[in-house]
């Protein structure tokens, strides 16, 4: 049967020899790559996704996959909203705040990003790069005093080796208790010289490349133009990010909401450290306002009327919204909420009148048919009560409500089909002025004119004097 294939870590390889044979890359770049592929992967684990920043995608944040939580240490995530589709940053982490769940932290990104930007660019002026390239310098030559020490640690192990090899030959074979000390010696000066060897080898291969001098030449005239580069149109986001990494490992945001302020801390490559702080913008008014002489207006009805006719007469004096749409109940509601505006107050809820009883119980006194009633009530004509939504309606069999049911119409009442004519309105129009007590209505219960008769006056009352606060229905 095949064996399993086992797959090894770098580390637990037995040989790795490096150049061994000309390829397509050096093994720099091979390296690199490896590293890219490593950090673009799906990390299994939480610590494993705040470690990496991920590959860099399309959208205009430009800190995606850099920029950290100050509180917890997550990576922050990304949305865009509103009409520019500004990014916003929010931790994934969400956290109990004020009774309610709220994200660990949540910041529009457009004001740190110019932060991050500006302190990019002035990193790279032209005078920091060369204090920048200078300290580089000196940095290199210190390394390079290092390595030499490494060399001399190299240069002694292989004449400790040496002389061990040595006095290990010159030993009588006889003399084995002689020779087996010496073959130890020498065996542990020899794994001396390979460590030794390796930690130069290692050492001298993690050395940065020196620039050359027409390289630096390059870069700092680079440095003069990069802020044109920077705001060219031809420079994308994603150009803009893939800058920003050459630079920048990451970055720590924190949030403090009750001073307004952001503070960031921005690791370049290198380890060093800056840290920004940005005033956070206040929350500014609604840009869309509606008029103070409507909204005074509004002030002064909702003393006396309800929402619904406070609609009505902002319609009929031609007023609109700040979105220019018309008045409805919803939208009176929603102004009164945000002008802190009561609303008319109700008039006490008066005792109940007459025993409660069931639909056909209710049916049967009035002399009409349950399907009737059930009829009357779901279109607001006449009153019921329902312990909850879906449970058997009940009616209160009150003397008002029994005189409305009459075997022969009043004088002044007239079909329905008379009233829609006479008063130009629709049947939906006609029921909803009966149940805003705007029209008088009976229920004939006998005779081949049975049904709805409504009391048409001819002159029919003013919008401020029509309903007024009273809510009920008839």
């Amino acid at each position: 049967m095949p064996q399993a294939v086992r797959h090894l870590t770098r580390e637990q390889w037995p040989v790795l020899i490096r150049d061994h044979h000309e390829g397509y890359i050096d093994w720099q770049t091979y390296e690199s790559n490896r590293r890219r592929m490593d950090e673009n992967g799906h990390p299994r684990a939480r610590e494993a996704a705040a470690a990496r920043s991920g590959p860099v995608r399309e959208g205009r944040a430009l800190l995606q996959g850099l920029v950290l939580c100050g509180h917890c240490g997550r990576r922050l995530r990304i949305r865009y909203g509103g009409r520019k589709t500004a990014p916003n940053y929010h931790c994934p982490g969400r956290m109990v705040r004020e009774g309610r769940e709220a994200y660990c932290l949540s910041v529009g990104g457009t004001q740190i990003d110019e932060a991050v930007t500006r302190a990019f660019l002035n990193a790279l002026e032209p005078v920091r790069l060369s204090a920048t390239l200078a300290a580089a310098e000196r940095i290199e030559s210190d390394r390079e005093a290092a390595l030499k020490q490494w060399r001399h640690d190299v240069e002694r192990t292989e004449f400790a080796a040496a002389r061990a090899e040595r006095r290990y030959r010159a030993v009588d074979p006889d003399n084995r208790l002689v020779a087996r000390s010496l073959e130890r010696e020498w065996e542990k000066s020899l794994k001396a010289l390979e460590a030794a060897r390796i930690e130069l080898a290692h050492r001298e291969r993690d050395r940065p490349r020196i620039l050359t001098p027409e390289e630096r030449d390059r870069l700092l005239a680079v440095g003069a133009d990069l802020t044109a580069v920077w705001q060219a149109r031809t420079t994308t986001s994603r150009d803009r990010k893939e800058l920003l990494r050459t630079l920048i490992d990451d970055i720590t945001l924190t949030v403090d909401r009750d001073r307004k302020e952001a503070r960031l801390v921005l690791r370049w490559k290198g380890g060093e450290l800056s840290r920004l702080e940005l005033a956070l913008p206040r929350t500014r008014p609604a840009p869309v306002r509606t008029d103070e002489e409507t909204v005074a207006l509004v002030r002064r009805l909702a003393e006396r009327h309800p929402d619904a006719a406070i609609a009505r007469i902002l319609n009929l004096q031609g007023r609109k919204t700040a979105r220019g749409h018309r008045f409805d109940v919803n939208r009176i509601a929603g102004l009164r909420r945000r002008q802190e505006i009561p609303g008319c107050p109700r008039k006490p809820d008066a005792t109940p009148v007459g025993e409660a009883v069931s639909l056909r119980e209710a049916a049967a006194a009035l002399g009409v048919a349950p399907t009737t009633l059930l009829r009357h009530l779901q279109d607001g004509l006449i009153e019921g009560e329902q312990v909850t939504a879906g449970a058997p309606w009940r009616v209160r069999l009150s003397d008002e409500l029994k005189a409305r049911f009459t075997n022969q119409p009043s004088d002044g009442y007239m079909s329905m089909a008379a009233a829609m004519t006479k008063l130009r309105m629709s049947r939906q129009s006609v029921l909803q002025k009966i149940k805003r007590n705007e029209l008088q209505a009976a229920f004939v219960t006998s005779g081949r004119g049975k049904g709805l008769y409504v009391k048409v006056t001819s002159a029919e009352p003013s919008l401020f004097e029509q309903a007024g606060c009273n809510r009920g229905a008839i």
